[in-house]
């Protein structure tokens, strides 16, 4: 289907702010869903935020009014704006593009807020 490939991780201070990007490698017009999911050390993998192609979002409650969802479907690329950081947001985040018999995931990036 698509590669998607992730940027925009790195370390950043509680109360500070980054912007995930995930782009895909060829169109999603016919994609379903996508977002991002999130892993942190020991942990499973877990729903951060998804967007539908009709544009109906879902949060997790703990990034509920800090987290951010959106897309540029000219440029076949999902975002995730994160403020408001906090220590327990630290994880390995991984986008994904649904599709009907299918889902591409990204090969994750590191998201590290320090206190």
């Amino acid at each position: 289907q698509v590669q998607p490939v992730e940027s925009g991780g790195g370390l950043v201070q509680a109360g500070g702010s980054l912007r995930l990007s995930c782009a895909a490698s060829g169109s999603i017009r016919n994609i379903i869903t996508m977002g991002w999911y999130r892993q942190a050390p020991g942990q499973q993998r877990e729903l951060v935020a998804r967007i539908s192609s009709g544009g109906t979002t879902n949060y997790a409650d703990s990034v509920k009014g800090r987290f951010t969802i959106s897309t540029d479907n000219a440029k076949n690329t999902v975002f995730l704006q994160m403020n408001s950081l906090k220590p327990e947001d630290t994880a390995v985040y991984y986008c994904y593009f649904g599709w009907p018999f299918a889902t591409d995931w990204g090969q994750g990036i590191q998201v590290t807020v320090s206190s």
